[in-house]
């Protein structure tokens, strides 16, 4: 039942929205009708309710949200911890005028640092966190479980529970140590501040420094991967990446050619002479052959080109010419004799020009690399060796001192190549005299051959037969011992152009070492970088990769910033 439409009660308050009670004597009473008996009412007709065509579609959406931790949303800025105490600090109290900021207390770093921690465990350790909070055991699948961890109501972090809880003069800190995820972006941080604070030592010293405070699960391993990565460990521990050890060079196999085919040349000295009453400095120049090792040894007056070559025409006089020369670049010498490596170091374009003339190819290693002529640097230790036990200290003339070389070299050449037998019933072992001189030691008498070949018309033969005997013997018995790889075993990765690169120099300590950049690598027969320019400081140097370190960690700055 419903009042009609003529008579509805708001619609008398709309028409005098302002009128008093007293005058809205209408809308006070209402119809006239509503004082009547309910029978008497007018009877008016039912409305029906009418029903949609269609049910409405309603589509229901499911909206998320997620709310991260303050330090979470600032990883990606921050790189060090004090920063991320700060920033905690600010996150938590308001950052303050930059005018009025005051300095963090001891007290505010201490709250920021607990809070950073709790966050880092809720983060990596979420289930444990809970059980341990409200008093519950953990999993027994949990990483912890061997931890014996315990909750620390007072600070709200998980501990180390361990064994070690009746140690009186323990440190509390030491005997519970705060359990934290080697994943963690905090643990990142941490490791990275107890690393520069200890000026970058060891992975040993850092672990045993952080354990004071601090159980890192799989600790050590986590250290070594930041020093890994860390440009300063790199710079200080790094070491130079050696590809395997290379194939021998062609000069090396030289079959059935003279000696001195393939002739190695290096200085070495000064050795100081009497010449009067005056002392002069006198230098040793060694002839290598490359592939039957024989040595020459001459005496340089100095190191320059006149001398050099000079020398070389006595040495071609008396042992032919070579097809090639392979020299040092004069930056590997050693003992102080710095006018000897700048001085050898300028003859390379005049000695070339003067070479070539005659057909012979001078060939240079790279600077810094006497590996690369290691069969005549291995002979000149042993001349050192020699000389130092036959002068000592003396200061002797100058004829004496070329006697002594002469007499050293005999011992050189009589040196027995390869393996030598103990069985007396074995041949004689093969010598460099047995191809220079026809006979293995200059005190012993030619060797005898078949009556038939010491004819007067059969007597030629000699020097072939004797050559022959050598090479038969170099290739059964010496040859194969040039097989063995004796160290640079692994295959490493090849340098390219673009690495950031410190050059070792043993002249200089390693902070000063120079860091530069490749610009071009220098491949071996094998495919293998053997040596790079580098760029350093806008000049470029030929350098051995053994003496170059490789910095990732400086390219990977680099490609971040």
């Amino acid at each position: 039942m419903s009042a009609p439409l003529t008579i509805q009660p708001m619609t008398l308050l709309a028409a005098n929205p302002c009128s008093n009670s007293a005058s809205r004597t209408g809308g006070a009473k209402g119809p006239p009708f509503l004082l009547q008996h309910p029978d008497s009412w007018p009877v008016l007709p039912l409305i029906e309710a009418q029903e949609a065509d269609e049910e409405e579609l309603r589509k229901t959406l499911f909206c998320g949200a997620t709310t991260c931790f303050p330090t979470t949303t600032l990883q990606s800025d921050i790189d060090n911890w004090d920063s991320l105490l700060k920033a905690t600090h600010e996150s938590l109290h308001g950052a303050a005028d930059d005018q009025s900021s005051p300095t963090m207390t001891a007290a505010d770093v201490q709250t920021a640092e607990l809070h950073v921690l709790r966050q880092a465990q809720s983060e990596s350790f979420p289930e444990e966190v809970e059980a341990l909070a409200a008093g519950k055991s953990i999993s027994r699948l949990s990483r912890l479980l061997m931890l014996a961890p315990e909750y620390d109501e007072a600070v709200g972090l998980v501990r180390v529970g361990g064994r070690l809880r009746r140690a009186e003069d323990l440190d509390p800190d030491a005997m519970h140590p705060i359990i934290l995820d080697p994943k963690s972006y905090v643990t990142k941080l941490l490791i990275k501040k107890y690393d520069s604070e200890l000026l970058h030592p060891g992975p040993e010293r850092v672990f045993a420094e952080m354990r004071r405070r601090y159980w890192i699960l799989r600790g050590r391993e986590s250290i070594k991967h930041h020093q890994h990565a860390c440009v300063e460990c790199q710079k200080w521990r790094a070491t130079p990446v050696v590809p395997r050890m290379a194939d021998l060079p062609p000069a090396r196999l030289r079959l059935y050619k003279p000696p001195f085919w393939s002739t190695g040349v290096d200085c070495f000295g000064p050795y100081n002479v009497k010449v009067g009453r005056r002392t002069e400095k006198r230098w040793g120049l060694i002839f290598k052959c490359m592939t039957t090792s024989c040595v020459h040894l001459d005496l340089l007056e100095s190191i320059d080109t006149d001398a050099f070559l000079m020398s070389l025409r006595r040495f071609i006089a008396r042992r032919g010419k070579p097809f090639e020369i392979l020299a040092d670049r004069g930056t590997n010498f050693r003992g102080g004799a710095a006018e000897l490596q700048a001085s050898f170091a300028a003859l390379e374009i005049p000695l070339q020009e003067q070479l070539a003339r005659q057909q012979i190819e001078f060939r240079f290693n790279p600077p810094g690399s006497p590996h690369f002529g290691g069969t005549w640097e291995r002979e000149i230790k042993s001349i050192k060796s020699a000389l130092q036990v036959i002068l000592q200290d003396h200061t002797v003339a100058e004829p004496v001192l070329q006697t002594v070389l002469i007499e050293v070299e005999g011992i050189l050449n009589a040196k027995p190549l390869g393996y030598l037998s103990s069985d007396a019933a074995d041949p004689d072992p093969v010598t460099p005299n047995l191809l220079l001189m026809g006979r293995r030691d200059a005190s012993l008498p030619q060797a005898v051959y078949a009556s038939s070949d010491l004819l007067s018309r059969r007597r030629w033969r000699h020097s072939q037969i004797l050559a022959d005997h050598f090479w038969s013997n170099f290739i059964r018995r010496h040859l194969p011992d040039l097989q063995k790889r004796s160290k640079w075993h692994k295959d490493t990765d090849n340098l390219v152009a673009g690495q950031v690169v410190m050059v070792v120099d043993s002249q200089l300590p390693r902070a000063q070492w120079p860091i530069g950049r490749v610009v071009k690598t220098c491949s071996g027969s094998d495919g293998r970088v053997r040596a790079a320019e580098v760029k350093i400081k806008g000049q470029t140097y030929l350098r051995p990769v053994v003496r170059l370190v490789r910095l990732s960690a400086w390219e990977d700055e680099d490609d971040a910033n």
